[in-house]
């Protein structure tokens, strides 16, 4: 990518992965940007989970019925949870830090998805059991990661809605 713009536009949501694993130092890169993250008074209220094990990251897949299909194909996710008693920004700074992954894994060449699960009960309790997030905190999404085995176009910069800005007042 020859610039953010660019990195932006052509991010998008993968659901199909191919078999190939994902190497170690790229989830390491992942998890690096993701600490960077900026967060209200620098409190960093995250805690990410990486899964590398495949059976595990298969056995999330039933978490909720329609939305999570991407777990069946992932070859890694990282599981992003918060303490949203450390601020009252705290959900808003875990969810910055979960969109520096899903940027950063387009930089690398991965495919990445956001996997919502905070606030749906039984996917929350799930996921949390199989990676043994304590019950104080929240686990707001599951970031599935592989290479690529679909192909999404990227966002065409002329049908953006630029309708949605508006200068000074609404």
């Amino acid at each position: 990518m020859q610039s953010f713009l660019e990195l932006c536009q052509h991010r998008r949501s993968i659901r199909k992965y191919t078999s190939q694993p994902v190497e170690r130092e790229k989830i390491d890169y992942l998890l690096r940007c993701a600490l960077m993250a900026p967060s209200g008074k620098r409190l960093n209220p995250w805690e990410f989970v990486v899964i590398e094990d495949t059976k595990t990251i298969r056995a999330m897949a039933p978490c909720k019925e329609y939305g999570a299909g991407m777990l069946e194909t992932a070859m890694a996710a990282i599981v992003v949870a918060v303490d949203t008693q450390a601020s009252a920004t705290a959900l808003f700074d875990a969810a910055i830090a979960a969109e520096h992954l899903l940027l950063a894994a387009e930089e690398q060449g991965l495919g990445a998805c956001w996997c919502h699960i905070e606030g749906r009960d039984d996917a929350e309790r799930m996921v949390k059991q199989l990676t043994g997030i304590p019950d104080a905190l929240t686990a707001i999404c599951v970031i599935t990661l592989g290479y690529k085995d679909e192909e999404r176009r990227a966002y065409e910069l002329d049908k953006l809605k630029y309708e949605k800005i508006h200068n000074e007042r609404f």
